[in-house]
């Protein structure tokens, strides 16, 4: 992201761009897809959570969510994060060793873990 960002600052939407440096990992990547994803495309992302805290989760899946909602775009979405996986309307694909297979929200493995059973080791 630093290559992209640098690139971005040498090379300004015309609407300018904001100064990505500037900003926390986290700021400078939901910075780039409220400014930057717009219009019709298809939308490419690879576990975007590793850069949000939780409300930088919720404010995608709002981007995403307004991004799809004329049906013009398409996001695929690779995610360990069940908040993204909850994506309104998401045909969700579960990757594992039988290869993908499509699966409804509450059925992924990532989700059927209440956090007690995590959190008791702690």
């Amino acid at each position: 992201m630093h290559g992209f960002f640098t690139y971005l600052e040498k090379n300004p939407s015309s609407r300018g761009d904001a100064a990505f440096h500037d900003m926390s990992h986290g700021e400078s990547f939901l910075e780039l897809v409220v400014d930057r994803f717009r219009g019709a495309g298809l939308w490419v992302l690879d576990e975007p959570e590793s850069a949000l805290s939780f409300s930088g989760c919720l404010a995608l899946v709002g981007v995403l969510k307004q991004l799809l909602a004329d049906g013009k775009s398409q996001v695929l979405l690779s995610t360990h994060s069940p908040l993204l996986a909850a994506l309104p309307g998401a045909q969700i694909l579960e990757v594992g060793e039988w290869g993908l297979r499509e699966r409804e929200w509450e059925d992924l493995a990532l989700v059927d873990k209440a956090p007690d059973r995590y959190l008791r080791h702690v």
